[in-house]
């Protein structure tokens, strides 16, 4: 089911691939998305395609269930939303994983980081002081989690709990865990709420959450509020500014009041690393740790430098 994009899928700087419908594919190699003039392809092989990718990560996509997120082998991530519910037909989106995951040294040597801010981030590490990491989607927020998981003492078990799994550290003891949907007959889900109950009984030295998208956000900061330090996990945002008001939309999916997920945070986060993407070069934009404004509310300062 890959064969089609079996060249693209070779080439070592792509890091994503899309399909849209017809109109054709385009890949990014680091400095944006640029069209692949060689690809053709109709809708209905498109539709097919889409099909295929599905199915060879275990799950289905029809009409009834039109958008649909699996992991495919090497790792791949692969979306699919079908029309018409895409408007310009079928569309595919491929993340494609390094080879290898990157240490912090590598992240230094790639000119996206000082070294003084990866001295802060094994620091952070060492510290086992418990990390969220913001950002937009492709600024290498796993990247970046993986880097500093790899960095973690050898005689620790980390336990790592996604929605779909993604992030690969260079460490001996790892645990990861992988939600579940249900199958056609509605039955048989897991959830990432779930899987952060039994992880904390996994005996974890850390736990980690690969991106909080929903109401899981409440397990994992009950999880890091009952003395498991070290763990971490990623979140979308658009600023080290915005990340309060994230969480609060994220805490209220899951019936968490203002009040009760600021205590929380502000207990559970000690600090939050915010990346961005310039020019191709992903590196951290700021570095800061949660607060109780005078007000009463969740804020975000940037007084940890970079």
């Amino acid at each position: 089911m890959l064969t089609q994009l079996e060249d693209y899928l070779r080439d070592p700087l792509i890091t994503d691939i899309v399909i849209n419908g017809s109109s054709g594919l385009w890949c990014d190699r680091g400095n944006g998305f640029e069209r692949a003039g060689e690809w053709k392809c109709t809708e209905d092989q498109v539709r097919a395609l889409a099909r295929s990718l599905i199915s060879a990560g275990g799950r289905h996509i029809d009409e009834a269930h039109p958008c649909v997120d699996v992991r495919l082998a090497r790792g791949i991530r692969a979306h699919a939303v079908l029309a018409p519910v895409s408007r310009t037909g079928t569309s595919i989106s491929l993340r494609i994983p390094r080879q290898a995951p990157l240490s912090l040294a590598d992240l230094e040597a790639d000119g996206g980081f000082t070294g003084s801010e990866i001295q802060k981030l094994l620091s952070v590490v060492a510290d086992r002081r418990n990390v969220l990491i913001s950002g937009a989607s492709g600024t290498g927020k796993t990247t970046l989690l993986a880097a500093m998981l790899g960095e973690v003492l050898h005689t620790e078990r980390i336990v790592i709990v996604e929605d779909l799994s993604e992030l690969q550290v260079a460490h001996p003891h790892i645990v990861s865990l992988e939600a579940r949907q249900p199958n056609l007959e509605g039955i048989g889900g897991i959830d990432v709420s779930t899987l952060i109950r039994e992880a904390l009984r996994m005996r974890p030295d850390r736990l980690i959450v690969g991106e909080c998208r929903g109401a899981e956000i409440a397990s994992l900061l009950m999880a890091l509020n009952t003395g498991h330090a070290g763990g971490a996990g990623t979140i979308h945002a658009n600023s080290l500014a915005d990340v309060p008001a994230r969480l609060e939309a994220l805490g209220a999916l899951a019936g968490l009041s203002v009040a009760a997920l600021t205590r929380q945070a502000v207990s559970a986060i000690e600090v939050v690393i915010h990346l961005e993407k310039v020019d191709g070069v992903r590196r951290i934009a700021s570095m800061g740790r949660l607060v109780i404004s005078h007000a009463g509310t969740l804020s975000a300062v940037d007084d940890l430098g970079v």
